[in-house]
């Protein structure tokens, strides 16, 4: 009893111990999108999340929600995404029906109140291409579109915080700069395929704005969202056209799975042309750090060298 009594004293510290570190866990966990004094933002795709910490620097916490990969046609916001949505101060999204399958969830954070920011907002109408009465949402494909989405992030941040107006709006001068760069590295790039030479042909209708700005003529697999499959006669007719003009690559990408080009490779063969498959494009997402392409401007480089690499 007496070494009981002895003990009780640390027993009680250590659970008192025990019991800091489980609520400091379950704080942590309940609020890993939070940074502090930083402005808290839910961005949707891999090219929205790198414009967010590009723009925002050290006074924001960006969050993404989807990773490298992953098709944004597709995409469908679980639970846990709506939650960590309702607890930013901030939710960026591209807008222009590329996420589809998010409507509602984006729209519900709208009326509650939160900050949204629809990237694609500060483009002009007749800047976009259109399918119909759908317009095309890929418009990071080019870079002078991109500069305006960065604008549009950076009014959000600063309407959000004017007190860090100042540093958001240098941070936007500073990449628009970079920016600035990656047009000209694109367009010196371009220079070295011959124009009869620059068709790029990929597994769905991403590359539009991209071929509209640096020249080259652009052929998709599927159309502009990868929610309706390609069928045959859509392998036929692309496998014709590729034979007809000896087109020596076609491209996959990144967010799609590679059966489809197969497919379609296979398709020209049998039209006795052997064309190859020329490597892979980021398209709906951008890399990852391992592979040196997790930033939009990485990403774009990638693609420009694998296009030019395979098609002069």
């Amino acid at each position: 009893m007496t070494l009981l009594k002895n003990k009780l004293p640390c027993l009680i510290a250590a659970a008192l111990t025990l019991a800091f570190f489980f609520t400091l866990s379950a704080c942590a966990n309940a609020s890993d999108i939070h940074g502090g004094s930083t402005i808290n933002i839910v961005s949707t795709t891999t090219m929205l999340t790198d414009l967010a910490k590009q723009i925002g620097g050290d006074k924001v916490t960006v969050y993404g929600l989807m990773g490298s990969g992953v098709d944004p046609h597709q995409y469908r916001a679980s639970a846990g995404d709506i939650t960590k949505m309702s607890r930013a101060d901030m939710v960026v999204y591209s807008g222009l029906h590329l996420e589809g399958k998010m409507g509602e969830v984006i729209s519900a954070q709208e009326e509650s109140g939160k900050k949204v920011v629809c990237a694609s907002s500060g483009i002009a109408e007749d800047s976009l291409i259109m399918n119909g009465e759908i317009p095309d949402p890929h418009i990071w494909f080019d870079v002078s579109l991109w500069k305006k989405a960065a604008k549009a992030l950076e009014k959000g941040m600063e309407e959000l915080d004017p007190e860090n107006g100042e540093y958001y709006l240098t941070r936007l001068e500073l990449y628009t700069e970079e920016l600035d760069e990656l047009e000209r590295y694109v367009k010196e790039k371009t220079n070295e395929v011959p124009e009869d030479k620059r068709v790029l042909i990929t597994a769905h209708d991403a590359f539009g704005y991209f071929g509209r700005a640096y020249g080259f003529e652009v052929k998709g697999l599927q159309g502009i969202s990868t929610v309706s499959e390609a069928g045959t006669a859509d392998v036929s007719r692309l496998a014709d056209f590729i034979a007809e003009n000896r087109i020596k690559a076609v491209f996959v990408e990144s967010s799609l799975p590679v059966k489809n080009i197969e497919a379609l490779i296979e398709a020209v063969k049998a039209r006795n042309f052997d064309t190859s498959l020329g490597g892979y494009l980021y398209s709906d997402s951008i890399g990852d750090e391992k592979n040196g392409t997790d930033t939009y401007i990485s990403a774009f480089k990638h693609n420009i060298d694998t296009i030019v690499k395979e098609l002069k």
